[in-house]
């Protein structure tokens, strides 16, 4: 048996180190359902040079400084009272005609021009929106103050113990912060230290946003008149009432001496009695409770974030001469971070996380894959198992949608907020690979736990998985002595006719792997296999071959080399299936690598590519694609996988996919020449 891999040495070789301000680097404290992101002084200073929206029109990169979380969630007004079905449009198919709610144009949407037919679509899609709830900051008596005035900045972010330590000198004097979250609900914590706030120089500013619609942004600051921030003093403290039409939560506030007064409809500012403040702030719908010391969080995080690195599994790079490997490692080690950070939630997370809003913070179902699926083949599967409840919640919803298009079973959404409603989308609304997710991340749970687990798991998510499959079975149609999955269909590469596209190759595969997961499941229930379920599997076509090698999908225009490889994914992130041909999958795969327009190319489609090349036995090939030199495989001094500039700053699908795809390595194995150690992982199916 060989050495333990001393996991401090690895994690903490990785602390992140900020020394100057920059708009695009920001860190975070959280627990998967909480997050708190700062700047250069740890805490939300300077608000706006770290504004998205403002970054956009100069054409720069910035990362927002929010306060969010798993339950705040706003609504805009619906004076007009949309429901879906305005937004729905009627589609032929072989069973007659079919409504999807697909009337939106996001792109008018963002430049403000909508057609009038799409004024039910663009509201349904911009709500709700994950909430700002606040941000926490300092108050200088020059509010035009900037970074710039700041002088020695040096910030470190302490991954085993999950604090930011963050000093400067600001007006000649020096500046301490220390940052935390509480590892189990919306806390942060902040001790300060410095003569400034002592004298009145500087002071702790809390400020409140209205909630924002559009596709990025998460705070507006221009509407005052449209919420309310009642403070009340109290015996804990102070607590600060918010409200923004029908949501409501609120703010409690507890320090180590000084006084809190409003200075705007919903800015205070709080003063300290010497040099030194703690402070704590908890955001919460629910009624005021005794607030812990900052020691008593910071001794919670610390126990919270050990426990983490210490469970499950881990990998050591530090024998390996490749000069690739230390910076796989440090993504290794900082994805795994903020995916626990952002991705370990109640609910599927959004692609920016709690850090920032994309498409308004909601979930997409088909990213959930990648948020997540690494935290069962890194041996915690119990983070994945988190979200994996909320398909229970909105399961009578997801039943309803299939009803209604004449479908039996469960057909699970594309882009959806908390209560699971659909997003209108001429996109999303027909996809359908997020269809089999659902059961493939119950799997790997399943797979990553004791049979005491894995009988509550049957037990438990039985009913789900079924009406999952009865829905797959459904919808594939026969024609012609085969199954094939037809029209309106969009595949994971999202630019295809919806109305003629038939049999995208990654899907039929997926189609028969998810449908022998819920036959396994019910075998494990001591149930037969569904008869029809089996016909389906059996007869499913085979994906399209031209060339010696597979096409995207079966219909013209076959293959189109931009956007995601998603065809690879048939046999990679899937196991081996009667569906794939591993001979012609390897001529597939070694294609792409030449002649795909890598620039279009996603986060999570490197990391596609390297469990393809691992499944094929190339490990070589898999560590190149990983560490590809691309503008979407790039990953910041903090971690966060870049796509789209300030709209799309962070890219947590592809540091949850890097993870995914380093699992497989590390059971497959890596290549001969990397001296590697790793322990405690969850072999892949």
């Amino acid at each position: 048996m060989g050495v333990a891999i001393n996991r401090r040495e690895v994690v903490s070789r990785h602390d992140v180190t900020v020394s100057t301000p920059d708009p695009e680097h920001v860190l975070t404290v959280g627990n998967g359902d909480f997050a708190y992101t700062a700047d250069i002084t740890g805490m939300q200073t300077f608000t706006a040079f770290h504004d998205q929206s403002l970054a956009v029109r100069e054409g720069r990169v910035a990362v927002n400084t929010a306060t969010m979380s798993s339950w705040g969630w706003h609504e805009m007004p619906n004076p007009e009272g949309f429901v879906l079905d305005d937004a729905m449009s009627e589609h032929l198919t072989r069973r007659g005609a079919v409504r999807y709610p697909d009337r939106h144009d996001m792109e008018g949407a963002m430049r403000g021009q909508v057609a009038d037919e799409n004024r039910a679509g663009a509201w349904l899609n911009a709500n709700p929106q994950r909430l700002d709830l606040g941000r926490i900051g300092f108050a200088f008596d020059d509010p035009a103050t900037g970074p710039e005035a700041l002088r020695d900045t040096r910030q470190t972010l302490d991954l085993w113990s999950g604090v930011i330590r963050s000093a400067f000198v600001f007006d000649g004097q020096p500046v301490s912060v220390q940052t935390v979250s509480a590892p189990d609900e919306s806390l942060v914590a902040f001790r300060i230290h410095s003569p400034l706030m002592g004298d009145g120089r500087l002071r702790v500013a809390l400020r409140f946003p209205y909630a924002h619609p559009g596709f990025f942004q998460t705070s507006d600051w221009s509407s005052p008149e449209r919420h309310e921030s009642a403070l009340e003093s109290t015996d804990l403290g102070a607590r600060i009432i918010r409200t923004l039409d029908d949501t409501a939560y609120g703010v409690e506030l507890g320090f180590t001496g000084g006084s809190i007064s409003r200075i705007a409809a919903h800015a205070f500012e709080l003063r300290s009695d010497g040099d030194d403040l703690d402070l704590i702030v908890r955001f919460t719908e629910e009624s005021a409770r005794e607030l812990p010391t900052f020691d008593e969080v910071a001794s919670a995080s610390a126990l919270s974030w050990e426990r983490f690195w210490n469970s499950g599994a881990a990998v050591d790079f530090a024998g390996t001469d490749d000069a690739r490997a230390a910076e796989l490692e440090r993504r290794i080690v900082l994805s795994q971070y903020l995916t626990a950070v952002n991705s370990a939630g109640v609910m599927p997370p959004s692609e920016t996380g709690l850090i920032t809003n994309s498409w308004s913070g909601k979930s997409h179902l088909e990213m959930h894959f990648w948020h997540a699926a690494h935290f069962a083949t890194w041996g915690r599967p119990e983070l994945l198992e988190r979200s994996l409840g909320w398909y229970r919640a909105i399961a009578d919803r997801a039943r309803a949608t299939a009803d209604g298009q004449g479908y039996p079973g469960i057909r699970w959404p594309k882009q959806v907020g908390p209560e699971g409603r659909e997003s209108p989308d001429p996109i999303g609304s027909f996809l359908v690979w997020q269809q089999p997710h659902v059961l493939y991340l119950l799997e790997l749970v399943w797979r990553a736990s004791d049979a005491v687990k894995r009988a509550a798991l049957i037990d438990e998510f039985g009913d789900l998985v079924v009406g999952t499959a009865e829905f797959m079975a459904a919808f594939a149609e026969e024609r012609g002595g085969r199954f094939h999955l037809l029209g309106p269909l969009m595949p994971a590469q999202e630019f295809y006719d919806v109305t003629t596209t038939e049999d995208p190759t990654y899907e039929l595969a997926y189609w028969w792997w998810g449908l022998e997961i819920a036959q396994r499941w019910r075998e494990r229930a001591g149930e037969p296999r569904r008869e029809d379920w089996s016909a389906v599997q059996n007869g499913l076509t085979s994906p399209h071959v031209e060339n010696g090698r597979y096409t995207a999908i079966a219909t013209a225009p076959y293959l189109r080399r931009d956007d995601h490889p998603s065809l690879l994914a048939a046999f990679g992130v899937l196991p081996s299936t009667p569906v794939i041909d591993p001979s012609i999958m390897r001529a597939t795969l070694d294609d792409v690598l030449r002649t795909w327009e890598w620039p279009s190319a996603w986060g999570w489609d490197f990391p596609v590519l390297a469990m393809t090349a691992s499944r094929l036995g190339s490990a070589d090939v898999a560590i190149d694609a990983l560490m590809r030199d691309e503008v979407k495989n790039r990953f910041t001094a903090v971690g966060h996988n870049s796509q789209m500039g300030s709209i799309l700053p962070i890219y947590l699908p592809g540091n949850g996919s890097l993870l995914a795809a380093v699992s497989m390595l590390a059971t497959h194995g890596f290549p001969p020449t990397w001296t590697v150690a790793t322990e405690g992982f969850s072999p892949w199916p």
